[in-house]
C-alpha cells in the first residue's frame, strides 16, 4: 500500500504550475486533455436507461474493510479527504475475477447549499453530499499512480448523502471539520471505520459505469459503482461541511454502460 498522500489532482507532472478551480468559465480541457474525452464523469444516472444485469448476482460485490488507526484528514483546497493506512480491499461484483482493489482514500464532496452538493445526479436530482471511496487495482499494478488511466486500474465507490438522522460513523470526521477551514490544514483522528459508510446490506443496489476522475487530470478508465440508496447525516453535520461547487456534468454524458444491480451481501 502506498503511504504517500496523493489526491486525484496529484496524478500528473508539473501540477504545481497548473491552476484549476470550479469558477464559471474555467475550461479544464485546455490544461488537462483527458477532460475532453468521451467517458467523463460525473453523469446523470437515468434509471429508465439502466440495464439490469443478473450475472452480477453470481459474485456479489464484497468490500472487506478494516478499521484504520491514526488517519489523516486533509483539506486540499478542493475537498476533504481521509488518507487510509490500513489494508481495506474490495472484490467481486462487476470487477475482474480474482482482482483486488485496495481502498486508498475517502473524499467528501459538499455543496454550498443542501439542495446541491453531489457530483452525480439521479434522474437529474442532486443530493446534498457525495462520498467517494477511491481504490486501485493491486493485482495488476504496484502503485495508485501506475494504475491511473489504465484499464481496470481505478475503482471509485460513491455514496449519496441526504439530510436526516445523525451518522455516527462520520461523527469522527464532522467533529474535526471546524479545524480544517483553510487549505492545507490537516488533522489526525485516532480511529475511522470505512465499513460505517456502506449502506445496510438490504439497501446495496448499485449502478456501475465506466467514467473518469471528477477532478483534474480527469483520467478515464475509472470504474464507478454508485449505491442507489443514500446515507443520512444530520443538519448539524451537514452545516460543518466545507462547501464548494461540484464539477458540472460534462457536455458529453454517457449512460450506455449503466447497469442497476443488487449485490449479494
Amino acid at each position: 500500500m502506498a503511504d504517500s498522500v496523493i489526491e486525484e489532482s496529484d496524478y500528473y507532472p508539473g501540477k504545481d504550475e497548473l491552476d484549476w478551480g470550479y469558477q464559471e468559465g474555467v475550461e479544464w480541457g485546455l490544461l488537462f486533455p483527458d477532460a475532453n474525452g468521451e467517458y467523463q464523469s460525473p453523469i446523470n444516472l437515468n434509471s429508465r436507461e439502466a440495464r439490469y444485469d443478473p450475472l452480477l448476482l453470481d459474485v456479489g460485490l464484497t468490500p472487506n474493510y478494516v478499521v484504520c488507526r491514526d488517519c489523516e484528514v486533509i483539506n486540499d483546497g478542493h475537498n476533504v479527504r481521509i488518507m487510509l493506512r490500513s489494508k481495506s480491499v474490495v472484490t467481486g461484483g462487476p470487477l475482474q475475477i480474482d482482482h483486488e482493489y485496495e481502498l486508498h482514500e475517502v473524499c467528501f464532496h459538499w455543496g454550498k447549499e443542501n439542495q446541491r452538493g453531489s457530483e452525480h445526479t439521479v434522474n437529474f436530482k442532486a443530493f446534498p453530499m457525495e462520498l467517494h471511496l477511491i481504490h486501485w487495482n493491486t493485482t495488476l499494478f504496484n502503485s495508485v499512480e501506475e494504475a491511473l488511466g489504465k484499464k481496470n486500474g481505478v475503482l471509485i465507490i460513491a455514496l449519496f448523502v441526504q439530510i436526516g438522522k445523525e451518522h455516527l460513523g462520520l461523527k469522527a470526521i464532522t467533529e474535526v471539520l471546524q479545524d480544517l477551514q483553510y487549505k492545507g490544514k490537516t488533522k489526525i483522528i485516532p480511529c475511522f471505520n470505512p465499513n460505517t459508510l456502506l449502506p445496510d446490506p438490504l439497501l446495496r443496489d448499485y449502478w456501475v459505469y465506466e467514467g473518469s476522475l471528477t477532478t483534474p487530470p480527469c483520467s478515464e478508465s475509472v470504474t464507478w459503482i454508485l449505491y442507489r440508496y443514500p446515507l443520512t447525516i444530520s443538519q448539524l453535520q451537514s452545516a460543518m461541511g466545507l462547501g464548494h461547487p461540484s464539477r458540472p456534468n460534462p457536455p458529453l454524458t454517457r449512460m450506455t454502460l449503466g447497469q442497476l444491480c443488487r449485490s449479494q451481501l
